[in-house]
């Protein structure tokens, strides 16, 4: 993990929300949740479009032995919830290959076997139906999960509260707007605890 995503790290997804807003940065992908309250994750995105298979159904994880570890997949299947493109056995390869976690724009499968791997996964929830249905289509290409686009390579953070997105090119800009919101904070914590109201303490001119 390089240095600037290692400080990314430190920080939860909140912080780092109120950052790219105040920066005019649309990095919040709404609606994907862990499967666990526990599970945190960074890493630089691996892009995956999905998109409904033809005539012959696609394998739907041949690219995960091109993984390089460290990675978080991104996969985009348009929120759909009629296919799901990630299971047990997926679930099972990325952690064998060092994968930091998955986001996923729809849902997964095989719920029991998936949650016992404890491997971090942040998607829109579960689906029975198989993935025969789906084929992979572009593989690092850019994704769109909502308003935020996503291109190979972004940062990616997940925990509790969600998940964000930071372009790669303001990486450490939003890293040093993200620290000075969370000095802030510490610093209204700190007042309120000395026993000063919110309201002194967001006086308005």
């Amino acid at each position: 993990m390089d240095q600037a995503v290692e400080r990314a790290s430190k920080l939860d997804t909140a912080t780092i929300s109120d950052a790219l807003d105040k920066l005019g940065i649309k990095g919040q992908c709404l609606g994907i949740k862990p499967r666990d309250h526990s599970f945190r994750m960074t890493g630089r995105s691996y892009t995956i479009q999905y998109g409904p298979a033809d005539v012959e159904p696609g394998t739907v994880g041949d690219y995960i032995d091109d993984l390089e570890p460290g990675t978080v997949v991104v996969l985009d299947n348009g929120g759909r919830e009629d296919a799901t493109v990630w299971g047990d056995i997926l679930t099972c390869a990325a952690q064998e290959r060092g994968i930091n976690g998955l986001v996923l724009d729809g849902c997964v499968r095989d719920a029991d076997d998936i949650d016992a791997l404890n491997f971090p996964i942040f998607s829109r929830g579960l689906n029975i139906l198989g993935t025969g249905k789906e084929r992979g289509g572009s593989i690092g290409s850019p994704i769109r999960i909502g308003e935020v686009d996503i291109k190979l390579g972004d940062v990616v953070i997940g925990d509790r509260d969600g998940v964000v997105i930071i372009p790669a090119n303001k990486l450490e800009v939003v890293i040093e707007a993200s620290y000075a919101r969370e000095e802030k904070e510490d610093e209204v914590r700190r007042r309120l605890k000395n026993g000063e109201s919110s309201l002194e303490i967001y006086k308005f001119p």
